[in-house]
C-alpha cells in the first residue's frame, strides 16, 4: 500500500483530531505541519511525531506530502487553497471554507484549473446515522420527506462566544449543509435572531431559520450559544427527518462523556468522531479509491449563499426567495 503523505497547515485544536484520524489509517502517515505561530506549531509537530515548517511554501514544495488540510481561521482558507492547488496538491479544508461567496468561486476555479481533489469539512454527513438515514430515504423507506429539523443548544462562556462569528455563520453553517445532504434545495428562506445581553458580544448567540424546500419539505434550524438544554430528552444537538412511511433522529445526546471538550461543558463523542471520520474519508475514499467526496465546493457556496439569504432575511424582515 502505497504512503499518502499529509502535511498540516494550522496546528489548533482540531488538528489533534485529524492528527489521531491519521495515526489511526494504515498507509497514511502526517509528514509535518506549518502553524502561524512556531512555537505552538512545534509543540504539537512533536505530540504528533512530524517535521515543523517554517513557512507554508516549505510545506507545500515538500514531495513527500500528496495532501493538506487547512486547519486555520476562515478568512485565511482562500489564500491557503490557492496556494495549494498551485502546487498540486489535494485539499481538506475545515468549515466554513470560506468567507464568502467571492471566496469560494476562485478556491473552486484553482482546483479545477489544477486537477486536485478539494474536500470541505462538512463532518456530520460522514457520520454512519446520517448516512443511514441518507439511504434510507433514497430507497424510499422513509416515504415523502415532509419535515427536517436541526438544533443545537450548547452554553458557550462568553470569552468563547466573544470571539467567534454570530450562530448563523458559526452553527447555521452546519446545519444549511446537513440539510442539503439530506432534504435537498432551498426554496424560500425566513430567518430571525436575538442577542442575550449584548454588552458581551454583538454577535448574535441565537438564530432560527424556517426553509421550504424545493421538493416541499419545511426545515427547522436553530442554534444558540446562549444556553444549555437540561430538560428530558434535551435539544442540545437533534437532527431529525420525518416522512410519510417513518422518520430518523440523530443526536450528540446519545454518547457522552462526563469531560469538558473545548467550549463544551461535557464531550459529546460523536463530534470529535465526526471529524475523524471525515478525515478517514477524504484518505481512504477520496485519495486512494478516487471516490467523489460526500460534500464539495459547490456544496460550500450553496451553503454560503443560505447564510448570506439568513442575513438578508434578518436585515430586510422578509422571506428570501432562493434561486
Amino acid at each position: 500500500m502505497k504512503t499518502i503523505g499529509i502535511g498540516f497547515i494550522g496546528a489548533g485544536d482540531i488538528a489533534d483530531l485529524h492528527a489521531e484520524a491519521i495515526d489511526s489509517l494504515p498507509g497514511a502517515k502526517l509528514i509535518g505541519l506549518w502553524n502561524r505561530t512556531f512555537e505552538k506549531g512545534a509543540a504539537k509537530a512533536e505530540k504528533f511525531g512530524c517535521k515543523t515548517f517554517s513557512t507554508v511554501q516549505n510545506l507545500l514544495q515538500d514531495e513527500d506530502i500528496g495532501a493538506v488540510f487547512i486547519l486555520t481561521n476562515v478568512e485565511t482558507h482562500c489564500e491557503y487553497t490557492l496556494l495549494a492547488a498551485a502546487a498540486g496538491k489535494h485539499i481538506l479544508v475545515e468549515k466554513p471554507a470560506g468567507s464568502n461567496l467571492e471566496e469560494l468561486e476562485r478556491m473552486k476555479r484553482a482546483v479545477n484549473k489544477a486537477n486536485v481533489k478539494c474536500m470541505p469539512v462538512h463532518n456530520y454527513i460522514y457520520e454512519a446515522g446520517i448516512k443511514r438515514a441518507k439511504t434510507m430515504i433514497q430507497s424510499g423507506k422513509l416515504g415523502d420527506i415532509t419535515q427536517f429539523y436541526m438544533m443545537y443548544n450548547i452554553h458557550h462562556a462568553d470569552d468563547i462566544r466573544a470571539r467567534y462569528p454570530g450562530v448563523i455563520h458559526q452553527i447555521l453553517t452546519h446545519h444549511s449543509y446537513t440539510m442539503l445532504y439530506l432534504a435537498g434545495q432551498p426554496k424560500t428562506i425566513s430567518c430571525l435572531k436575538h442577542t442575550v445581553n449584548p454588552t458581551l458580544a454583538p454577535q448574535e448567540n441565537v438564530a432560527m431559520a424556517n426553509i421550504q424546500m424545493q421538493n416541499g419539505t419545511l426545515s427547522h434550524l436553530s442554534a444558540s450559544f446562549a444556553n444549555d438544554d437540561h430538560a428530558g430528552d434535551p435539544w442540545t444537538c437533534n437532527i431529525k427527518v420525518l416522512g410519510t412511511k417513518g422518520s430518523t433522529r440523530y443526536s450528540y445526546r446519545d454518547w457522552v462523556i462526563n469531560e469538558k471538550n473545548g467550549p463544551h461543558s461535557q464531550t459529546y463523542y460523536c463530534y470529535p468522531e465526526s471529524i475523524k471520520n471525515t478525515a478517514t474519508h477524504f484518505i481512504n475514499n477520496v485519495l486512494r479509491e478516487g471516490e467523489e467526496p460526500l460534500s464539495s465546493l459547490e456544496d460550500a457556496i450553496t451553503c454560503q449563499r443560505i447564510i448570506e439569504a439568513c442575513e438578508r432575511s434578518v436585515k430586510e424582515s422578509i422571506h428570501v426567495n432562493f434561486e
